[in-house]
């Protein structure tokens, strides 16, 4: 199989869940599912005001601010200043989440998994790498920022335009000329 190659361009928005903004899917699993059935959904957000986060019960939720000064996520009673660009945080669906912007709008980087069904782990890399799916694991690379070059597909990559692999692929050496953020996708089931 060759990796699966996911353009920015061919997205399409859509509300949130409780209408307080607009995301865009980069993909989800099972194909085609929703907001109420996914095992694993990774998505991009324009925040432009602070508000309620959606409750997904049962979901741990990864997020990761791509542009803009951050916010303050208030989850359960407990606030945490998300400031740093490319620096992922992790919380619970299930907990009361509030969103506060520290300074105007911003743009997040999002990974929800279903704990029943699956796990995920984001870290990002500023240097080129290589994509290698372990036994069980699916990985998604997509650009933050910048630009990258899968190699053994000369296929370049622009801004938030991404790379699915599956671990029955050969690993592929991605050159980073920016910020890529790797999320390893981990069935449970």
């Amino acid at each position: 199989m060759a990796p699966r190659i996911l353009r920015a361009n061919d997205r399409t928005p859509a509300p949130w869940k409780n209408g307080g903004g607009i995301t865009t899917e980069v993909l989800a699993h099972p194909q085609g599912a929703g907001t109420d059935d996914f095992a694993w959904r990774i998505s991009v957000a324009d925040v432009a005001s602070s508000g309620p986060f959606s409750a997904f019960e049962g979901v741990d939720r990864i997020i990761t601010v791509v542009e803009g000064p951050g916010m303050a996520l208030t989850v359960d009673g407990t606030e945490h200043v998300v400031d740093t660009r490319y620096a992922p945080f992790a919380f619970s669906g299930d907990a009361t989440t509030d969103c506060r912007l520290l300074d105007g709008p911003i743009v997040d980087f999002n990974v929800m998994v279903r704990r029943t069904e699956a796990k995920a782990d984001v870290s990002v890399e500023r240097r080129s790498t290589v994509l290698s799916p372990a036994p069980g694991t699916r990985v998604l690379a997509i650009v933050l920022d910048g630009s990258a070059t899968l190699d053994r597909e000369s296929v370049r990559l622009g801004r938030l335009d991404a790379v699915l692999l599956h671990d029955d692929e050969d690993p592929a050496d991605i050159v980073v000329d920016g910020v890529l953020a790797i999320v390893a996708l981990t069935d449970i089931r």
